[in-house]
Parts: structure tokens; sequence; C-alpha cells
């Protein structure tokens, strides 16, 4: 029925674009700590990652499920139209720790008052965000 939707057991996968599917498994293997659940044929790999699903593909043209549109890895890494982002209790401990696993930062964090955050990306641009919510009072 259309109105089971969403329903309990659905669950949301990210799906990300990646040139260089050993180097993407490496990433967020090594760097993020995601689970590899599965893989299919040296083409994409299926992620456990924070509770939720990852899907990183290889790029490809169009196929007769999405007859005008083709998977690439972003263009440019300097114009976003998705990110993600991870909540952590400490982002200068979590950035520390990440930058050592290899991740590349934009820049170290930067503390915005209500928030300390800082983004790095993927061997392909994909951009992440790690945010720590600053309580007061």
């Amino acid at each position: 029925m259309a109105d089971d939707f969403p329903a309990p057991g659905m669950a949301l996968t990210h799906i990300l674009v990646v040139s260089d599917i050993d180097a993407a498994r490496d990433f967020y293997r090594n760097v993020l700590g995601a689970s590899i659940e599965r893989e299919y044929g040296g083409t994409s790999i299926v992620l456990r990652f924070l509770e939720s699903w990852m899907l990183l593909v290889t790029g490809g043209g169009p196929t007769d499920d999405k007859p005008d549109t083709v998977m690439a890895t972003p263009a440019n890494p300097d114009e976003v139209s998705h990110a993600m982002t991870i909540r952590v209790s400490d982002c200068r401990a979590a950035y520390a720790t990440l930058k050592a696993r290899g991740a590349s930062f934009l820049t170290p964090p930067v503390d915005w008052g209500a928030e300390v955050r800082c983004f790095f990306r993927d061997p392909d641009g994909h951009l992440f965000e790690i945010s720590e919510a600053v309580v007061t009072g």
C-alpha cells in the first residue's frame, strides 16, 4: 500500500561514485573505520558506517532504469551539492585521529561558538564535515 512508506525495515543508502574502488575501500575502511559488508565484481562496495549504509560505485553511463543519467565523481570538489556531517563529541580529537589516519582536511577545526567544525574530502573529493555541538551554560 502507498501509505506504507516509509515502513519499518527500510534503510537509506548513500551512493557515492568513486574513480578508484581500491583507494575508496582503503579510505573508508582505514580512515573512517567503515565495515565492508559486500563487494560486487570490482565495481561496487557496500559499507556500514555509523548505523548508515554507503554504496561506493565506479562511474558509468545511462542504464535502462536511468536512461539520461551518468554516474560520475564530483567534477569540481570546490562546488558541493552533497556533503555528510559526522556529529562528534570532541571535534579536535576526531580531527587529530582522522588526520593521523590520512584524512586531508581543508582547515583545522574552527570554533563558531555554538559549534566546532572542520571539513575533509575522500579521495574523489566527496565532502565530509565533523561537527561538535558546544553546550553552554
